[in-house]
């Protein structure tokens, strides 16, 4: 990555990919970033990147304009959230797979050299996901295919579709299957949240409030490993740089359960004792879901390095910090 490539980031108004752009800066390449958002939704912005804000990329057009004169492309890009969003917005979450097609037919008339597909770990096989605490999932656990409703089909439709752009037009592509990325500055109310998130901000809400109860989604037995973003862009980068084209897991195999992150939060926070008032008609998802993270490491040599706990105390600092800022309406978090 240290070759002063230009780079079109996809999606780059986002969570992960604002913090890809800046480790790509890092390494003095040339960025051009897009996202559908107008400036002011943008979670990170730097001064030496051209941005090209409010541009829809499921325009063919627009996908071949972006991708004259570049040497890679990283799509970040989907219309998703948690758990609420996704299981609530399956067709909008599926029309994400005309921004990955668009961008490959793109990347084909413009010789790109390399392609990078930001997958989910929503693409495996729901019925290997029955249970909590589940033995962590191999790749080749996508087929046979049974992937989540709407997100999960159009990731794993669009991993298909990167592998014959490259045995079709020699694209190189490298795909990989986040599981559960958080982080600061990202998205933590509104319906698009992730549990880390979400819960840190019920947390800090039940604390600023004096307040001693929260609301939890499910019966808190739902179990999940979750990766801080930093060991995300280390391990998508390793990835990028390699040979390996298939789709890979990069993930953290730190299960736990909510209630266990919700425990985690409270010794954060020193706001112990909380009773959960869990809400057992809202969205929970699979039961149990893990990375296995044997290939990723067999590849690349990569690991998570980030105890949950320790990215927790992180997410929870930014959070904590954006939520009391001067001048931000504190009425919209008194809900817990």
């Amino acid at each position: 990555m240290n070759k002063k490539k230009n780079i079109l980031v996809v999606g780059a108004g986002g969570f992960i990919a604002g913090h890809l752009i800046k480790r790509l800066l890092l390494n003095g390449n040339n960025i051009i970033a897009t996202d559908i958002k107008p400036k002011e939704y943008w979670f990170q912005e730097f001064d030496k990147v051209e941005n090209h804000y409010s541009m829809d990329m499921k325009l063919l057009d627009n996908c071949v304009k972006l991708t004259k004169n570049i040497d890679y492309v990283f799509n970040m890009a989907c219309n998703m959230g948690g758990m609420g969003f996704i299981e609530n917005n399956k067709a909008e979450c599926m029309q994400s797979v005309l921004i990955n097609t668009n961008l490959l037919i793109g990347c084909k008339d413009n010789s790109v050299e390399k392609y990078f597909f930001s997958s989910s770990a929503c693409v495996y096989d729901q019925s290997k996901q029955q249970d909590v605490f589940i033995d962590g999932l191999r790749e080749n656990d996508a087929y046979p295919a049974d992937p989540e409703d709407g997100y999960g089909w159009e990731k794993l439709f669009s991993e298909r579709m990167c592998r014959h752009f490259m045995e079709d037009y020699g694209l190189q592509v490298r795909i990989a299957r986040y599981h559960n990325i958080y982080g600061p500055f990202g998205t933590f109310d509104g319906g698009r949240e992730k549990a880390p998130a979400a819960l840190c901000r019920k947390v800090i809400s039940s604390k600023i409030n004096n307040s001693k109860s929260i609301e939890v989604w499910g019966d808190g037995n739902q179990t999940r490993s979750f990766l801080y973003v930093d060991d995300c862009i280390d391990g998508t980068i390793k990835l990028f740089d390699s040979n390996y084209s298939e789709p890979v897991n990069i993930g953290s195999d730190e299960q736990v359960s909510i209630n266990q992150m919700i425990e985690l939060l409270e010794e954060i926070s020193e706001h112990k004792g909380l009773k959960k008032k869990y809400q057992l008609d809202k969205p929970k998802g699979v039961r149990g879901r893990s990375s296995n993270n044997d290939l990723v490491k067999k590849i690349l040599g990569w690991n998570y390095q980030i105890k949950l706990k320790d990215g927790l105390m992180k997410t929870y600092e930014w959070i904590y910090s954006e939520i009391s800022k001067k001048g931000l309406n504190l009425s919209r978090f008194t809900q817990p």
